[in-house]
C-alpha cells in the first residue's frame, strides 16, 4: 500500500528569529512547529520572514529565502550587486553581509565543523580562529571586490548569458558581474547574445595578457563568430559518446591554454586544467605551504591532486638537486601541462592517475614531506591511511571545504598525525566558500 504523498511547503512564510550560520551560505532558523529551516539571505540574530522554496510537510528541514528583515543585523548591508536576492543569481551567498562579518561567517563554519567532524577545538588544530583575506582585497562596506578570473555564464534559450539561480538550471540574466576580475568584464561577454550556445566561460590569466572563452553548444546548435572586444582564443566543449559521457575539448583558434605566472614560474594551464580562480590565490597558498613542509635539501616530496605542477615546482626548488617529488593527477590533460612546466627540474615525475591507484603501483614506501590538494569531497580514509604510513615528517593539506578537511584530519589522528597549524583564506569572497592550509606532523615529533 503506497504513502499518501506529502504536501508541498514551497512558498510558505515563517516569521523567524535567525539562529547560527551553518556550512553552505545559509543560517539555521526554526518554524513554530520546531521544523530547521535553512535561510539564505539571512544573517544571525536577525528576525526576517522566511518563504520556503524546498521541502514539504514532515522533512527533517526545509529550504528558505528571507524576503523580509524586520530585525535587521548591524552586519547587513545592502547588496551592491542588482542581480542578488531571494530568487536571482545564486553565485554569491553574502552579499548582503559587510567584508569582515564575511570573514567571521567563515570562522565560524570552521569552527562548527573540526568541533563537529574531527573533535578539534581551533587551539588543537593550531588555528588562531581567523580567516585571512587576501592582498588587496580589502574593501569598504557595502562593496565586494573583482576577483574571479575564471566566469561560467549559463546562456537562457534567448541567447542571453547570465548566471544559474540557486540550486536551479535557470538562468539569471545579467549585464555585468560584480566578483568578475577586471580581464574578464572587459571580454564584453555580458553585452552580446550568444545564440545556440548552452554556456559560456570566460578565462583572464594572471600575469600574461591571455583571455580564452570556452563555448559549449547546444545540441545541433552551431558555433557562432566570435568577436568581444579584446583578442581571445577559443575553444569548443563536446562530449564524447563513450559511456561516461567525457567532455571533450577542441581548439577552434589560438592557443588552447593560457599562461599563468605564479611563484616565480610561468605556467600553461589547458581548459582541463586547474588553477586558482582568486588572482592571488596561487602565491598565497604556495608560500603557506612551503612554510609548513619547510623543505630541506636532498628530502624527498609527494604533491597529490598535483594539478599543473604548482606545488611540485615550488618543492623541488628547495629541495635540489639531490631531492626528488613526484606528482600525481588524475586531469590526463593537466599532467601534460605539468610535464611541460616542469621539464627543466629532472628531479621531478609526474604520473596520470587517481591518487588512490597510482600511489600503491609506485612502491614509494617512504616520503619526507607530502602535500595534498584533493577534490571538494577529501582524500577520505583509505588513502589517509596510506599516505600516514609513509612516515613524513610533514604533512601539508590544502582543503577547499571545511567540512572535508575536518573529516580527513580525524583520520589523521588516528594514523597518528595532528595538526601543527591551521590557517583559513579568505580566497572566495562574497560566497560561503574558503580555503584552508593544515601543516600536520606525527604526534611523537610534536614537542
Amino acid at each position: 500500500m503506497q504513502s499518501e504523498p506529502k504536501a508541498s511547503l514551497v512558498g510558505e512564510e515563517y516569521e523567524v528569529e535567525v539562529g547560527p550560520v551553518a556550512h553552505g551560505g545559509h543560517c539555521i532558523a526554526r518554524t513554530g512547529e520546531g521544523q530547521v529551516l535553512f535561510v539564505r539571505h539571512a544573517l544571525p540574530g536577525e528576525r526576517v520572514v522566511a518563504r520556503v522554496t524546498e521541502g514539504e510537510e514532515g522533512a527533517r528541514f526545509l529550504r528558505a529565502d528571507a524576503v523580509r528583515v524586520l530585525d535587521a543585523s548591524k552586519d547587513r548591508v545592502e547588496a551592491p550587486c542588482p542581480f542578488s536576492g531571494p530568487g536571482k543569481c545564486g553565485g554569491c551567498d553574502w552579499q548582503h553581509a559587510a567584508p569582515g562579518a564575511q570573514r567571521r561567517l567563515k570562522a565560524e563554519v570552521i569552527t562548527e565543523q573540526l568541533a563537529r567532524l574531527a573533535g578539534l577545538t581551533p587551539a588543537e588544530a593550531g588555528w588562531d580562529g581567523t580567516v585571512e583575506p587576501a592582498p588587496g582585497d580589502k574593501v569598504a562596506r557595502g562593496e565586494v571586490p573583482a576577483w574571479r578570473t575564471r566566469v561560467q555564464y549559463a546562456v537562457d534559450e534567448q541567447g542571453r548569458p547570465g548566471l544559474r539561480r540557486h540550486r536551479s538550471h535557470e538562468v539569471e540574466p545579467i549585464d555585468h558581474c560584480l566578483i568578475a576580475a577586471p580581464g574578464v568584464t572587459e571580454l564584453g561577454v555580458e553585452k552580446r547574445e550568444w545564440p545556440q550556445i548552452a554556456g559560456v566561460e570566460a578565462i583572464a590569466a594572471t600575469g600574461s595578457s591571455d583571455r580564452q572563452v570556452v563555448l559549449t553548444p547546444r545540441p545541433g546548435g552551431r558555433l557562432p563568430i566570435v568577436e568581444l572586444d579584446r583578442p581571445v582564443s577559443v575553444l569548443r566543449v563536446s562530449e564524447s559518446r563513450g559511456r561516461d559521457r567525457t567532455r571533450l575539448v577542441h581548439r577552434v583558434h589560438g592557443r588552447p591554454f593560457v599562461r599563468e605566472r605564479a611563484a616565480g614560474r610561468t605556467w600553461r594551464v589547458g581548459e582541463a586544467g586547474f588553477w586558482q580562480v582568486h588572482p592571488k590565490a596561487a602565491d598565497v597558498l604556495v608560500e603557506a605551504v612551503m612554510q609548513g613542509l619547510m623543505p630541506r635539501q636532498g628530502e624527498t616530496a609527494l604533491d597529490l591532486y598535483c594539478g599543473v605542477g604548482l606545488f611540485a615546482g615550488a618543492i623541488a626548488e628547495r629541495v635540489g638537486e639531490r631531492g626528488a617529488v613526484l606528482g600525481i593527477e588524475s586531469s590526463k590533460r593537466a599532467v601534460e601541462d605539468a610535464r611541460h612546466n616542469l621539464q627543466d627540474l629532472d628531479r621531478v615525475r609526474v604520473e596520470h592517475g587517481k591518487v588512490e591507484q597510482v600511489l600503491p603501483r609506485t612502491g614509494i614506501t617512504e616520503a619526507d614531506l607530502i602535500v595534498l590538494d584533493p577534490p571538494r569531497a577529501g582524500a577520505g580514509k583509505e588513502t589517509v591511511t596510506r599516505l600516514a604510513a609513509l612516515g613524513a615528517r610533514r604533512i601539508v593539506y590544502v582543503a577547499c571545504d571545511p567540512a572535508a578537511l575536518a573529516r580527513d584530519l580525524k583520520y589523521f589522528r588516528e594514523e597518528g598525525y595532528s595538526p601543527r597549524r591551521t590557517r583559513a583564506f579568505d580566497l572566495f569572497p562574497v560566497t560561503h566558500h574558503v580555503e584552508c592550509v593544515a601543516v600536520l606532523e606525527p604526534v611523537a615529533k610534536r614537542s
